[in-house]
Formats: structure tokens, sequence, C-alpha cells
């Protein structure tokens, strides 16, 4: 009986101290597989599925660090390519911030985009409800979350427009007003060769690594680290129409289409920033 007590003891024992260890392990699991199923989900397009190819989103959202319960704000994010993916997935536990374009914004096209954002959230409340748009156009609105509330701010291929606009400076300095102490400022673009100067970058669409990093330095952040996942060996960046002459967009239309094609997406740098804690 005393053997038979012992045994039960210490079976008891020792399920309640593999218990939680099992059980922290399955959240991360989970969550990395409800983030895996949501790329490929059935709310997504077959189109916009295709991209998944050139613009690897789990590696990409797992490199910034995204989770469940993180709050995150997109900026710009279009018609919502990335929304797709990040609202559902920080639904229940976190938090999704559209930094869009203003109502109010010029020339027109931003508003329609807009338009078509909203619309695009508006029909399928189950995955996008909890959703809050606000509105970003330097200098008049910059107020795109409650001031340093956001864990996280991530911003695809829209660098070389601000540069465009010449209002990069103001464009970060929102983010670093949005971002907690210690949160991640998260940036995918178009990488253009090492020491292009400011006019390939207004004309071509692609920027230098080296001066994503000092805009993001001048407005406060400290750079984190880098990573290849989105680079493209095949893109030497010189195209007529510039980034535009590639897929998705070919602004040449069928005039060497094939052979963009066959290059791909552009060559994107992946850079990860934070907002220093003191």
């Amino acid at each position: 009986m005393t053997s038979t007590r012992y045994l039960l003891t210490s079976f008891a024992l020792t399920a309640i101290c593999i218990g939680p260890q099992l059980n922290a392990d399955q959240p991360d699991e989970a969550q990395a597989m409800t983030l895996r199923n949501l790329v490929t989900g059935d709310h997504r397009s077959p189109e916009n599925i295709s991209r998944n190819a050139w613009r690897h989103p789990l590696e990409t959202l797992k490199f910034f660090g995204l989770e469940a319960d993180t709050t995150v704000i997109e900026i710009l994010p279009s018609t919502g390519w990335y929304t797709e993916i990040i609202a559902p997935y920080v639904r229940d536990h976190g938090k999704y911030y559209a930094a869009h374009f203003s109502p109010n914004d010029a020339p027109d096209f931003k508003p329609r985009i807009r338009g078509i954002f909203e619309e695009k959230i508006a029909s399928d409340p189950e995955n996008y409800g909890r959703i809050t748009v606000r509105s970003l156009n330097p200098p008049h609105e910059v107020i795109i979350a409650p001031p340093a509330s956001a864990d996280m701010a991530l911003t695809f291929r829209n660098v070389h427009n601000w540069i465009m606009a010449g209002q990069e400076h103001e464009f970060f300095a929102a983010f670093y007003a949005a971002l907690k102490p210690g949160g991640t400022l998260g940036v995918v673009e178009h990488r253009a060769k090492p020491g292009a100067g400011r006019q390939v970058m207004e004309t071509t669409g692609y920027v230098t690594e080296a001066y994503v990093k000092e805009v993001a330095a001048a407005a406060g952040f400290e750079f984190s680290e880098s990573s290849e996942i989105n680079a493209n060996s095949k893109d030497d960046t010189d195209h007529p129409e510039g980034v535009w002459s590639l897929p998705p967009t070919y602004r040449m239309g069928e005039t060497n289409r094939a052979a963009f094609t066959a290059i791909g997406e552009s060559d994107r740098m992946t850079l990860k920033f934070t907002k220093p804690r003191n």
C-alpha cells in the first residue's frame, strides 16, 4: 500500500512539473499555425496569395516579432494585402491600427484607395471588424495611435513615396511618437544599389539601405537588425520605368513583359528598428 501511494504521489508531482512546460509551448505553436493558415486563408484572393512567393509574409512578420497580442500599426496599407494577414491574427488579443490616406488628401487616388480599403474591412467583420482606421497626412494629420501606445509599426514598400514627396522625416517622426519605448519599427522597401543618389531614389522607387537607416536615426530610432528574406538577386534595379516596370505593376504593358516576369518582384531590404527605452 505504501509503495502504491508513493508511486501515485510521484506521478502526480511529475504531472504538475511537466504540465506547465507543455502548456507554455502550446500557445506559440498555435499562434504560429494560425499565422501560417492566414497567409493562405480562404478570405484571401488567389491573386493576393500568389504574391506570397515574392513577399514572404510569414517569414517577414516572424522576423519583425509579431505576436497575437501585439498592438500594431500598419502604415498606409493601400488595399490591404498585409491587412488580410495581420488584422485577423491580432484581432482577439492585440490591436490593429491602419494609418491610411486621409479622405482630405490629394491627389484623388489616395481617398479612392482608402475607400476601397474601408469597403474591404466592412465586407468581412469577422476578420476586420476590430480595425481602427486613422488618417496619416503630414503635417496636418499625424496622430496614428495614442502616443507611445503601440508595440510595433510596419511599413511595406512606402518609403520611396515619402522621399518623392519630401516628407520622409515627417512620416518617421509620426511612427516614433506612436510607438512605446522599446517598440519595433519594421521596414520593407525596394533596395537601390549602395551609393545611389537622391535623384535615383526620387525617380525609380528604389532607396538605399543607408538612407533608410539615416532617416530612422534622425527620428530617434536605433537600428536592430536586417534580413535578406525579401532579397531578389535577379533584380539589377535598372529598368526604364523604375521599380514599376516589374510585377505586379508592369507599367510598360506588354513591352519586355516576359523579361520582367522572369525577374519577379523587386529586390527588397527588410530592416528592424527599435525606439529606445530611455
